[in-house]
């Protein structure tokens, strides 16, 4: 797929902080077994976003998981590319490419289209709203047959 994937024109870090649950995503081997998975945010004084993503393993009452990371804008991105680091040096793309006016659900994925999750401020989204995310994830040339619910609480 050649086509640019498109972000949203503007993110306000401080409306996007707090926490997200995680309601779909495409499969990772990093997150390999995690349930009720939820990330946060936080942001710094300093410029960056404080990462902290939590799942149960292997179950939704499974042993907690837990990773933290930093964010890094990308300059003129409108805050909407970040790059996250968990791991020195390495850090992945994490572009914002849905968002909603209120903040209620967001859309990460990767220009690559190998990664997406669906996220939303709480456990369960409605299913009218889910499905207007799809088509328009599917427009943007994802392959929404490897989308997978993540099981929450």
């Amino acid at each position: 797929m050649s086509q640019t994937l498109e972000t949203v024109p503007y993110v306000d870090l401080n409306k996007y902080a707090g926490k997200w649950y995680e309601i779909a995503s495409f499969p990772q081997r990093f997150q390999k077994g995690c349930n009720a998975t939820t990330a946060e945010y936080t942001v710094t004084d300093k410029g960056f976003v404080i990462v902290e993503n939590r799942c149960n393993k292997d179950s939704i009452n499974g042993k907690p998981s837990y990773i933290k990371g930093k964010a890094f804008v990308v300059e003129n991105s409108g805050n909407a590319k970040l790059k996250v680091q968990f791991f020195w040096p390495f850090k992945g793309k994490y572009w914002i490419i849905d968002l909603a006016d209120d903040y209620s659900y967001a859309v990460v994925g990767h220009p690559n289209r190998n990664y997406l999750w669906i996220l939303s401020r709480t456990a369960t989204m409605n299913d009218a709203t889910y499905q207007q995310i799809i088509s328009r994830i599917k427009e943007k040339g994802f392959d929404i047959s490897k989308l997978k619910r993540t099981t929450q609480k």
